[in-house]
């Protein structure tokens, strides 16, 4: 990543490209594979909050998402399924919602009636949640896997839908 970066930067000729690029740069560098996760601690739809602390000692497996969000929705009964084959394993499935605060109350329905599974969380403020942020989010659905010391696996996980995660998962012993 730093190659390219490097090379990229010394072939521009366009400041304001270079400082955004930099600044992109800066904050992806530190979400690479083995790099300390960034952290939440959010509130829980059960109840209370749950933070990445809180989970330390097992894989986590999250979830990026919003009710609006179609392609994230659609991701709903693989997430179904892999919380049902790996409930007894050392993973934990977190969804953190990214919708508005206007929106609260349609995702604690949403949560409800849909039966979601896994830990449910609702991001502090939309697109613009810290965590979103600090894993310089884009667009969702995005999936990301922390390993049991709170270590990034991948900051761009395998969909649920995508059989190469439960590749991933058992190259990883899960």
């Amino acid at each position: 990543m730093e190659t390219i970066y490097n090379a990229i930067v010394g072939a521009s000729t366009d400041e304001n490209f270079k400082k955004e690029l930099t600044k992109t740069f800066n904050k992806l560098k530190h979400l690479t594979k083995g790099k300390t996760s960034p952290k939440f601690n959010l509130e829980n739809h059960k109840g209370g909050n749950t933070s990445l602390d809180d989970l330390k000692g097992k894989y986590v497996y999250i979830d990026l998402w919003a009710i609006w969000c179609a392609p994230c929705i659609a991701e709903i009964p693989f997430m179904k399924e892999l919380e049902k084959n790996y409930h007894e394993k050392n993973i934990e499935f977190v969804s953190i919602s990214l919708d508005e605060k206007k929106d609260y109350d349609k995702w604690k329905r949403f949560v409800t009636d849909k039966q979601l599974g896994g830990i449910q969380l609702f991001g502090e403020n939309g697109m613009n949640s810290k965590f979103a942020m600090d894993y310089a989010l884009e667009s969702i659905p995005r999936f990301i896997l922390i390993d049991p010391k709170g270590n990034i696996v991948t900051g761009d996980a395998p969909r649920p839908s995508d059989e190469e995660l439960v590749e991933l998962f058992t190259e990883l012993g899960i």
